[in-house]
């Protein structure tokens, strides 16, 4: 992403909790932004892997996010998906098909977990100047078997938290909605804008194809403050509600996030009026493995 301009160095937001506190220790880092999202920018004598990590408060290295997620269409019927063992050209086990909510079998994906990793590994082999927190999706089946996995990267600073969705196989359908977002001040009524090019390789007959590439053009707000109940306890957590548009049309995403907890649920309406629900059920905090 291309550095437009500088954000004042004066920021004291945390997320460690829901209420402000004031930053006092020393940064090591400028916040600038890059095409909508703010970031850290080191000195270019700090080249430690984790320094897009170390002063995370919801995407410490090590903690492990674990979703339940479904998929409901537009005509209301629950689905699943289920992958293949048939393999691609490139030997890559990638087929995958619906299946419905009581056709599920030992195959069938259930879950997703989202692991916190050090280090840059493996996106700085392809992004030398690679900026974000490095995150890990397991998807798991009904046996809790993980037969394949991806990874991709948060962006965690007291300016902002933007993350990747899951977006292998089934969840390519998520590319085209609006990704989980929420930018400071955490106050309702908070809005902001964002946009992103997509290709057509992210097309697929199940959802929607296209040709050429197409620009999402993204609206944000904070809704409300509210406590919700999850498999991890009551939660505080904000809500975001945001738009996602372009020439092939308008998907929706409600977030819910809290500072520890970090996206709780998230509930998708997709391109072709399916909806997909991820909802956490467990959490690890890395600081206690």
């Amino acid at each position: 992403m291309k550095l437009t301009y500088l954000i004042l160095l004066g920021l004291l937001h945390s997320i460690v909790s829901c209420q402000d506190k004031p930053v006092t220790a020393k940064k090591d880092y400028i916040l600038v932004e890059e095409d909508g999202i703010t970031v850290e920018q080191f000195d270019s004598t700090n080249v430690e892997d984790n320094r897009y990590t170390q002063n995370n408060q919801t995407f410490t290295e090590g903690t492990v996010f674990t979703y339940g997620f479904e998929h409901t269409t537009a005509t209301n019927e629950k689905r699943y998906f289920t992958w293949s063992e048939k393999e691609d050209a490139n030997g890559i086990k990638s087929e995958w098909h619906f299946v419905a909510k009581d056709s599920t079998d030992g195959n069938t994906i259930k879950k997703v977990q989202i692991t916190v990793k050090p280090g840059l590994e493996p996106m700085i082999r392809y992004i030398p100047d690679y900026n974000q927190t490095i995150i890990q999706y397991k998807y798991l089946t009904n046996v809790g078997e993980a037969p394949f996995t991806g990874s991709s990267g948060v962006i965690e600073n007291e300016a902002n938290v933007w993350m990747h969705p899951p977006r292998d196989r089934y969840f390519r359908i998520l590319e085209l909605n609006p990704f989980p977002f929420i930018k400071a001040p955490y106050k309702v009524g908070n809005k902001w804008e964002w946009n992103l090019g997509i290709g057509s390789a992210w097309g697929d007959t199940r959802w929607k194809t296209w040709e050429g590439s197409i620009e999402n053009k993204y609206t944000y707000q904070i809704t409300d403050q509210k406590t919700i109940s999850t498999s991890v306890g009551e939660l505080d957590c904000y809500v975001i509600e945001s738009t996602a548009t372009s020439r092939i049309g308008k998907t929706t995403l409600t977030a819910y996030f809290n500072p520890k907890y970090g996206f709780v649920k998230l509930d998708y309406k997709n391109i072709d009026g399916s909806r997909t629900m991820l909802e956490l059920v467990e959490y690890l905090n890395g600081s206690k493995q």
